[in-house]
């Protein structure tokens, strides 16, 4: 099909010499398993992912990149890569594993066909794929992935980062994987450019740095999302949220409150953001903001924006702001920003404070209180010379509730504060929680033990807004079962 399958023979590079003297030894299970070999360091611990490899079975790893690389070399060199990307995936899929194939025959590699297979998957991955990623974002478990150069991937599971056996040919291919990614959203990363963010088909985020900014090789980080979207519903059955939380959520979702999102880094910010818009009615116009598009939101009438970097010759660039301030001439009923790191901070405030009741957005703050100091630092970094006071004021009539979300030290996430913004008191904004998680000790395991607890207002400010959607009966109904002193006193 492609014009040069015959050539395998003198136009390729030579290939290792092939070890005809005995079968090849079977290599231990595939770092694609993420499985270490049996060995006292992980006996019995077979949910462990780290690199525990032999010398012996380093030196069969080193083996196989070698005669990877050398029938690799050869492919490329036999067929027509603007062909084959006219083919869609199961075709391209098929016509790679022929060729591969033959050019095994034809250089005599004594491979097994276990080793075979593997072979002819990875190469596939290579040319179609993410290369070595592939397996790692088939799985659904982990949360995050973490390539530091090319012979380094870290991922999170659980919560808890580990290393895998997981490793590229070289520098180059890392690169060529990076490049790959971030070229199907238009966006590019080199020498001239070496910082991307991007996003892969199914919204995981995506960040590169590549040389001379990262010393040791390119760094690929990626955000994955699960396959399956997670629903208030889960976030209960995960302990993240109790039943009673989850319903004050669906109702702060339902009934158009101004929402802030706040909490580090891993915290889950952006999956509650997501379970929140779960509540939002199907006949509202929603726009929605982000540097690199993640939200999922499920609703049919969403308009999705997206920043844009600047060109080499630093021009072309739309920020954060400016596609806030385009929302408001878009007819939106709500806004929802996928991260407030700047001076658009102002502009979202201005929105919620508009008619656009029901916006929503996320910011990096290790509490209520501090969410909404960085609020106000934002709005000053940009350069706007307003008192104190006003700033305070403007946030105090816009910001209904702070939902808090935290990673704990056992890796578990956990909603630690539902706050509700008051008003002003001199030069104070005052706020109220009105829910909580409360860390009671550990158990044996070394995994946190806690409850989620009302603190005793069951009319809080926003109830005004639950009577007008008429949800104003199971906001106190919840908020009463959670109150976990006023049970403790019926009890005694």
């Amino acid at each position: 099909m492609f014009g040069k399958r015959t050539s395998f023979g003198g136009n390729t590079p030579a290939a290792p010499e092939p070890r005809k003297s005995a079968p090849a030894a079977p290599r231990p299970e595939r770092t694609e398993s993420y499985k270490a070999p049996e060995s006292p360091v992980n006996r019995g611990r077979s949910d462990e992912v780290v690199d525990v490899r032999s010398p012996a079975d380093a030196q069969r790893d080193k083996d196989y990149f070698q005669t990877k690389s050398a029938i690799f070399n050869a492919l490329i060199d036999s067929i027509d890569l603007s062909q084959l990307a006219t083919m869609d995936q199961m075709a391209a899929r098929e016509e790679i594993r022929d060729i591969v194939a033959e050019i095994i025959a034809l250089k005599s590699i004594v491979m097994s066909i276990s080793e075979q297979e593997d072979l002819l998957e990875d190469i596939c991955n290579d040319v179609l794929g993410y290369g070595p990623l592939e397996p790692l974002l088939a799985r659904d478990d982990i949360a995050d992935i973490m390539v530091n150069g090319s012979q380094k991937c870290y991922i999170e599971v659980g919560g808890k980062v580990k290393l895998t056996n997981v490793r590229f040919r070289d520098d180059a291919h890392l690169m060529n994987v990076c490049q790959r990614i971030v070229s199907q959203v238009g966006r590019r990363v080199d020498e001239s450019s070496p910082i991307c963010d991007a996003r892969l088909p199914d919204g995981s985020r995506v960040n590169v740095i590549a040389p001379p900014l990262s010393i040791d090789g390119a760094t690929l980080t990626i955000r994955k999302f699960k396959k399956d979207k997670l629903t208030l519903g889960q976030l209960v059955k995960y302990g993240s949220i109790s039943p009673e939380g989850a319903e004050v959520l669906r109702i702060l979702g339902r009934v158009r409150a101004n929402v802030l999102i706040s909490g580090g880094t891993g915290s889950g910010k952006t999956t509650l953001l997501n379970c929140l818009t779960a509540f939002i009615e199907k006949d509202e116009r929603v726009i929605t903001c982000e540097d690199s598009a993640e939200l999922q939101l499920q609703q049919p009438h969403v308009v999705r924006l997206e920043t844009r970097p600047p060109n080499l010759e630093g021009e072309g660039e739309i920020t954060m702001r400016d596609l806030v301030r385009n929302c408001l001439r878009m007819r939106p009923e709500r806004i929802i920003v996928g991260e407030v790191r700047g001076p658009e901070a102002f502009d979202l405030l201005q929105a919620m404070n508009t008619g656009h009741d029901g916006s929503m957005g996320t910011l990096h703050a290790n509490s209520p209180r501090e969410a909404l100091s960085r609020l106000e630092s934002m709005i000053t970094m940009g350069g706007y010379s307003l008192p104190s006071r006003t700033i305070r004021e403007m946030i105090v009539s816009s910001i209904d509730v702070i939902v808090q979300a935290a990673r704990l030290r056992d890796g578990s996430r956990r909603i630690t504060h539902i706050s509700e913004v008051l008003g002003m008191e001199g030069e104070v904004i005052v706020t109220q929680d009105v829910f909580m998680y409360d860390i009671l000790g550990e158990d044996g395991s070394g995994n946190l033990l806690g409850r989620h607890r009302s603190t005793g207002i069951t009319k809080p400010q926003f109830t005004e807004r639950a009577r007008y959607f008429n949800e104003e009966a199971n906001l106190v109904e919840a908020l009463e079962k959670s109150n976990t002193e006023q049970r403790e006193l019926l009890d005694s």
